[in-house]
């Protein structure tokens, strides 16, 4: 029976699921490996072994250890290397081949509601940002298992993805979307680290700002705020904070 070779296609969809999913529900019975696996006909085993084969590309994983099938396509690499610098691409480019199988609208497929267009904005530009910033929020909300990687909160609806180096200030290449200028924060202390008034340093160690500290703070600031400082975040399994990122936050951001 001849191998049916993945395409760029393909890998491309299973390279952006990877990065939607913990590493550890990797798997052939998680549903949207079967969904996937489903979609381009291929048993989700097979899906989920090139997911794993992709991970062995990623470097975070390579600190643990995780090693794929030791004939792996070359394809793999090819596609790592090519998204993990502009990974807006990625999320906009699987969005496209999902819109092309299902023949369907890509702004349908991504849930985009394009009826109230920004002024001045065309259409595949606010679709692609809107898809970035999806991707971004799925990415790194996954990464951390979906709790603050501070208080370990695991309310949904109280978490944002947090840019490390703001968005705005932010290379629409290689940054905004890059799931390593990320953290996990519930909405209180993401609302702090965006003002400055907490970071974290080099080590993830969480870092409050002398404004805070110096201040006769009421009992639920210190509480919630001001008893973090010397912690440790919960580190992600996958996408660690960029130590670039987090030395602007540290230099431009933070009050110190």
């Amino acid at each position: 029976m001849t191998r049916k070779i993945w395409s760029r296609e393909e890998t491309i969809l299973a390279f952006d699921l990877y990065c939607k999913i913990p590493f550890g529900k990797i798997h052939h019975s998680q549903p949207e490996i079967i969904k996937l696996s489903q979609l381009i006909n291929r048993e989700p085993s097979a899906v989920a072994m090139k997911m794993s084969n992709l991970a062995s590309h990623d470097p975070e994983q390579q600190k643990r250890g995780i090693k794929g099938l030791q004939h792996g396509s070359k394809l793999e690499r090819i596609i790592w290397e090519e998204f993990q610098n502009d990974w807006e691409s990625l999320a906009y480019e699987s969005k496209a081949i999902l819109a092309s199988i299902k023949n369907e609208d890509i702004a349908v497929v991504a849930n985009i509601d394009l009826h109230n267009l920004p002024s001045g904005k065309d259409k595949r530009s606010v679709v692609k940002q809107r898809i970035g910033q999806s991707f971004f929020r799925t990415a790194v909300l996954n990464a951390y298992e979906c709790r603050c990687c501070i208080t370990g909160i695991a309310i949904d609806t109280l978490l944002v993805a947090s840019h490390i180096k703001p968005w705005k200030l932010s290379d629409e290449k290689t940054e905004r979307t890059n799931p390593t200028n990320g953290l996990c924060l519930n909405a209180l202390h993401d609302k702090a680290f965006d003002q400055g008034l907490i970071s974290i340093n080099q080590t993830f160690e969480i870092v409050v700002s002398n404004e805070l500290k110096q201040n006769n703070n009421d009992v639920k600031t210190k509480e919630w705020i001001v008893s973090f400082e010397g912690k440790k975040i919960k580190t992600p399994q996958k996408f660690s904070p960029d130590s670039r990122f987090i030395e602007y936050h540290n230099d431009v951001v933070f009050r110190g």
